[in-house]
């Protein structure tokens, strides 16, 4: 029997839950022509969200074709080209033939090269002379407003981990190059979305950046726990399991609402009932997460200073006040400047996010084992 809870990788159909406030903002956004830029830490279900939308829409509006890119393992600006023309030519020419011919008559100054696999219509690459792409880089970033005229669609073009941009060599010249030739398209609309929040602020919000005011900006929130306990509880029913209210809210709020975790120890609870979900099944799978992830964690913590790890004990205290001398002293974390350098290296290690509200842990499991076992060493 196929579990009901889905982590990993895109929630669709019923693993999908909630965002409907994000939904229509994001479609209505599109609809308009107004770029989305979309920030949320990691596993927060963002690629869920766009890739939900991207199926309404495409099913509901004839002419719109959503083209996906993940920046993830995108290193240079090289690379960053090829891909985007590979995704837009295979969203707007499904046969192999189309592509060739269409390359032809939208490319000028740059030849690509095409090399296909088994499966013409997904298994294939495009590659690009670099000196070509440098002279005329507009070719690459105008092709997907162009192809939108050509063919009478409406391409929407999806980045994700879009703040990897960052590493780019000249990143704040590859900025200006993107904006001087996307804030010009019609037709075309952009949704752009990352993981490090810090980064991504950064890019769209700091007044001296390129991309500036580039969109419509969305910081995702977590889903509310109301809409966890329906969600649990319709998932073990729809597989002939059942669980109680109280359960599925103990589940939602050990892992703090957070999508993929939320999703995970769900599931894990789900493989270890049988028919009626008990309080000690439910103890179990969270046990058996805790022992999974051990040596992970473990090897997370030897990686962090003393420092480090002093300052996650206090927010594991729910200390909220972490440059105040009681703090300082009460968990030897030296100066007020450290902890400012400290909040930097946990946040630049994805152990923490911060927003003007609170300071919290970014994975929930991570910090559950951290505070009931190794503080308790």
């Amino acid at each position: 029997m196929n579990s009901p809870f889905i982590y990993g990788k895109i929630a669709s159909g019923e693993a999908f839950t909630d965002r409907k406030p994000e939904q229509k903002r994001l479609s209505d956004n599109i609809a308009s022509g107004i770029n989305s830029i979309l920030i949320s830490p990691r596993r927060w279900g963002k690629s869920s969200l766009v890739a939900r939308v991207g199926q309404t829409l495409q099913r509901n509006t004839p002419g719109v074709r959503f083209c996906f890119l993940d920046l993830f393992n995108v290193r240079n600006e090289q690379e960053f080209y090829s891909h985007l023309t590979k995704e837009v030519m295979r969203v707007s020419f499904p046969k192999w033939k189309e592509r060739i011919e269409s390359a032809k008559h939208f490319f000028k100054q740059i030849t690509p090269k095409f090399s296909v696999g088994i499966d013409p219509g997904s298994d294939f690459s495009v590659s690009l002379n670099w000196e070509e792409v440098r002279k005329s880089p507009e070719e690459v970033l105008n092709l997907p407003e162009i192809v939108s005229k050509e063919r009478k669609i409406r391409l929407v073009v999806c980045l994700d981990e879009f703040q990897n941009i960052g590493f780019f060599d000249n990143p704040l010249t590859f900025q200006k190059k993107l904006r001087a030739h996307w804030q010009h398209h019609k037709l075309a609309t952009y949704c752009l979305y990352g993981s490090k929040r810090h980064m991504m602020t950064e890019l769209f919000e700091n007044k001296s950046m390129p991309l500036y005011k580039f969109g419509d900006v969305l910081f995702l929130e977590k889903i509310p726990e109301t809409y966890w306990v329906s969600f649990i509880k319709s998932g073990f029913k729809r597989t002939g399991k059942s669980i109680s209210e109280n359960l599925a809210l103990q589940i939602a709020r050990q892992m703090e609402n957070h999508p993929y975790f939320v999703q995970q120890l769900a599931h894990t609870v789900w493989s270890a009932t049988k028919k009626t979900c008990t309080e000690q099944e439910y103890r179990f799978s969270i046990e058996t997460l805790l022992t999974q992830y051990a040596i992970l964690f473990q090897r997370e913590v030897d990686g962090l200073t003393n420092l480090q790890i002093n300052f996650l004990k206090a927010l594991c205290s729910n200390v909220t006040q972490f440059s105040a001398a009681e703090t300082l002293h009460a968990y030897r974390l030296g100066t007020s400047g450290n902890v400012n350098r400290i909040k930097e290296s946990l946040v630049n290690k994805e152990i923490i996010d911060i927003t003007p509200q609170h300071i919290e842990f970014i994975d929930p499991l991570f910090k559950l084992w951290f505070s009931t076992v190794y503080m308790k060493q």
